[in-house]
């Protein structure tokens, strides 16, 4: 600890512009008619994500909580009771999480659209965006590209097809370091390989979408054939400048499938020695009462900053980092 260790990571007219796109964000949402919600930060249950690592409470009493990755899980309940579109915007929390591009707790947009698709939303999350940058900085139309396709493009295999050790060796032959041995399913290998190579080359002219994640990586999105027979995730993500901005599904709404979604989740993280936390019942719950056909996404609204004032790393994009807290 240094005696500048007080200061702010991010400049003050940094902090202002951040100021000024969070009213942009909110003016965007009234504009159509998309009410701002809150929920609760702590939860008696943790998402089964194997990526994502909650953080836990302790309170005096009673069981562990958990802190919010997402407010994804009370928002669909929210959906489910009636409330209709919404969003929130507001601090998450993610375990292990520290570099360039990450902080464990950060600002995120979340927001859900009844009656939405993924080219819907796509094109929601665009308009977002390009109104919350305002003119902070100009933007190219945004291009679309298949997850396949983004692959082949960077990498030169088909996600599909590529065995684990065909897509290792596209790693090693990048110099990217590699993972320890349980973690080495192929699912494992496509995400680094996206997050290493693939994710960095994204969106350096221009904003562009991922869609059609694989069927293994859908997490919380429905299925559907790709029209040759392979199911796709009905999911995408939003890259700029080599930066992952934003995570969209196409809702699942199938509270059996969902929870066995879970179930594997849970297994993987067994397998792996990760922290076991309970599931959401009550999301389940709301699943099983019926949630509206709805899309939605989440936004890092840190990194959001970060491009549209072309900035080296988050860390100049917030106020203060877990270091200063």
């Amino acid at each position: 600890m240094s005696g500048a260790d007080w200061r702010p990571t991010a400049g003050l007219a940094t902090i202002r512009q951040r100021a000024a796109m969070l009213a942009r964000a909110r003016a965007y949402f009234a504009s159509q008619h998309v009410i701002e919600v809150h929920t609760p930060l702590l939860s008696r249950s943790a998402p089964s994500e194997p990526q994502i690592e909650s953080i836990a409470a302790l309170p005096a009493q009673g069981p562990p909580l958990y802190l919010q990755t997402s407010p994804e899980y009370p928002i669909k309940r929210l959906l489910a009771a009636g409330m209709g579109d919404c969003y929130q915007i507001g601090a998450v929390f993610r375990d292990g999480e520290s570099g360039r591009l990450h902080n464990p707790e950060f600002t995120m947009i979340e927001w859900y659209r009844t009656g939405f698709d993924v080219a819907g939303l796509q094109l929601d999350v665009e308009r977002l965006v390009r109104a919350t940058i305002g003119g902070l900085r100009a933007l190219a139309p945004a291009r679309h590209l298949s997850y396949r396709e983004a692959v082949a493009g960077s990498c030169g295999i088909d996600c599909r097809t590529a065995t684990p050790g065909e897509i290792e060796a596209v790693l090693r032959a990048r110099g990217i370091a590699l993972m320890a041995a349980q973690d080495q399913d192929r699912d494992s290998w496509l995400d680094l390989l996206m997050a290493a190579i693939v994710g960095p080359g994204l969106g350096r002219d221009g904003p562009v979408f991922v869609r059609d994640y694989p069927a293994s990586q859908a997490a919380l999105a429905r299925l559907r054939d790709d029209g040759d027979g392979w199911p796709v995730a009905e999911r995408f993500e939003l890259y700029i400048d080599g930066v992952e901005l934003a995570n969209g599904f196409h809702e699942l709404g199938d509270a059996e499938e969902q929870r066995g979604r879970f179930e594997q989740d849970l297994e993987t993280r067994r397998r792996r020695g990760q922290r076991l936390a309970p599931l959401d019942e009550r999301f389940l719950a709301a699943l099983e009462q019926g949630l509206p056909d709805c899309a939605g996404v989440a936004l890092g609204f840190d990194r959001l900053v970060m491009v549209a004032l072309q900035l080296p790393s988050i860390d100049a994009a917030m106020p203060f980092t877990i270091d200063r807290a």
